[in-house]
């Protein structure tokens, strides 16, 4: 069963419903799951260097106190499912097409660990995910060739692979993240909880043995 994930790394409510997938698929006992990861961005006007971080989520909220609020319930939501949000520490915006670009040189079952090592490098420790040099460290964390991905980063590989991403995310009509398609053919958008992944997969598994 193919469940591909449409996620942008600078998207909190991505780190926690992929969270919630990743116990779905813990639980799961039936066929196995592959999983797809797939660019998507939440702002593609973002410029090359990044955008300070807190005056731009002031002026997509309207103003700093409603920014803090949305942080407030973000990091509550996180902490419910183990995990932790320290938006203080978090200075930039970035342009997060380098870091589509890195993951989809990773080989495909390093993925998962890949992006949930840069969710944490962004959302806990406010690492500009932006900088190759930073997200080199990420790819080294989690026992992968830095030395290697920096040479196929500026050969320019992976760039189509992440065009081809949001092109096919444009097609299915994707306007928001966190986005799973389930089997091809069912979608959930948002920080579902376990129970919903497995339901669907269920139902999927179902149809297919039909």
């Amino acid at each position: 069963m193919l469940i591909e994930v449409f996620q942008d790394t600078v998207c909190p409510w991505c780190r926690i419903g992929e969270r919630n997938l990743m116990k779905a698929l813990e639980e799961w006992k039936g066929e196995p799951v592959e999983v797809q990861w797939r660019a998507f961005l939440l702002d593609p006007g973002v410029p090359e260097g990044g955008l300070p971080f807190k005056e731009t989520l002031a002026a997509k909220f309207g103003s700093a106190d409603r920014a803090e609020q949305a942080f407030g319930q973000v990091t509550q939501a996180g902490r419910a499912v183990g995990l932790d949000f320290h938006f203080d520490r978090v200075e930039f915006m970035p342009d997060t097409r380098l870091s589509h670009q890195v993951i989809a040189l990773a080989p495909e079952e390093r993925r998962t660990a890949l992006v949930e090592a840069i969710h944490q490098a962004y959302f806990e420790n406010g690492k500009d995910i932006g900088s190759l040099d930073v997200l080199l460290e990420v790819v080294s964390g989690v026992g992968l060739d830095a030395a290697a991905i920096r040479q196929a980063v500026e050969r320019g590989e992976g760039v189509a692979s992440v065009g081809a991403d949001l092109e096919y995310a444009g097609q299915v009509g994707i306007s928001g993240v966190p986005f799973f398609i389930i089997g091809g053919k069912y979608a959930l958008t948002g920080a579902q909880p376990p129970e919903t992944f497995l339901k669907v997969m269920q139902r999927v598994s179902e149809e297919e043995a039909e």
